[in-house]
């Protein structure tokens, strides 16, 4: 950590290894259950370097790289655009069937009103033209052989 004095040899020291001591419990009573680790706590080592710095730690076993996970052959970005796409076209043919109904609809609407139309217009025709084929186009009414033709009495 801090450079060596130039003019002192280092010290050399053989490395020491220390092991720490367990702690007997003190109490009478047992101790709390406390969940235990499923695997056993390695050993405390402590060693001496040769400059005199002391170093502790635990013994670390070799990394063991994890296997390689499976990848499906086809990703799911891949799967959820195709799914999407489906509903959408499902969707669109929804749409394009609702539209067809509704302009269906509107042409049957159309039609029928036209049709009203021109039944109520012969109608009002035929009724404007009988009426003026009868002479002067007044109403006949027959009371006691008594003739009105527009509100005018004839014998």
């Amino acid at each position: 950590m801090y450079p060596e004095h130039p003019g002192r040899a280092p010290a050399v020291r053989a490395p020491d290894v220390h092991q720490p001591t367990p702690i007997t419990p003190a109490a009478p009573y047992p101790a709390p259950l406390v969940p235990v680790q499923p695997h056993t706590v390695p050993t405390v080592a402590s060693v001496i370097l040769p400059d005199g710095r002391v170093v502790t730690g635990y013994a670390v076993g070799p990394a063991h790289p994890e296997p390689a996970a499976t990848r499906p052959a086809v990703s799911r970005a891949a799967v959820n655009a195709a799914l999407g796409g489906v509903g959408f076209l499902a969707v669109c043919g929804g749409l394009l069937l609702l539209t067809t109904f509704i302009t269906a609809l509107t042409a049957l609407i159309t039609q029928l009103i036209t049709l009203a139309a021109v039944i109520f217009g012969g109608w009002i025709a035929v009724q404007i033209f009988s009426a003026r084929g009868h002479g002067e186009g007044g109403t006949t009414v027959n009371i006691r052989k008594a003739i009105f033709k527009r509100n005018h009495f004839h014998a």
